[in-house]
């Protein structure tokens, strides 16, 4: 292991959360910090606001509080859809709250920091600033890669 190499894992470790919600986008699994989740709710369509980006769906009133919905799977590149698994988990980001449009939740789970490796690099053609790292999770049937988010930086533009 290079000295980078070393200095990226304990980057990524320190920066990636240590409990996630992990939601699906298409095939791919999605890594969301647990501490940032305010709640899941079903998904209900949005009030649209006019000359908008194409991935904020538009505003919810959420108990008084008006909340950006933003369709995470084109955020993420993916075709807009959504099926009967679909739901909204509002987060709240540097004081600011939002809805993620994602096509399923399924648990909540603990990372340990050599679980957590950093992104590899992708060029500068490809947008992936927010994406802070990848988690490998093993089990005796299974093994699951997470794509860790970091929302600060998916929110970043908003």
């Amino acid at each position: 292991m290079t000295a980078i190499s070393v200095i990226e894992q304990q980057a990524v470790a320190t920066a990636a959360p240590l409990e996630v919600l992990t939601s699906r986008l298409g095939a791919e699994e999605y890594g969301i910090d647990i501490l940032a989740v305010q709640e899941i709710r079903r998904f209900e369509p949005a009030t649209r606001i006019a000359n908008a980006a194409a991935y904020l769906l538009g505003v919810i009133n959420l108990r008084g509080v008006i909340v950006p919905i933003i369709d995470l799977r084109h955020r993420m590149g993916l075709p807009a859809e959504t099926g009967p698994e679909t739901v909204i988990v509002i987060v709240t980001v540097a004081n600011r709250t939002v809805g993620l449009v994602v096509d399923s939740v399924s648990d909540v789970v603990a990372l340990k920091p050599e679980q957590v490796q950093p992104r590899p690099g992708m060029g500068s053609h490809v947008d992936a600033d927010h994406i802070v790292g990848m988690a490998t999770l093993e089990t005796a049937e299974s093994r699951r890669m997470l794509l860790l988010i970091d929302l600060k930086a998916l929110l970043r533009d908003m």
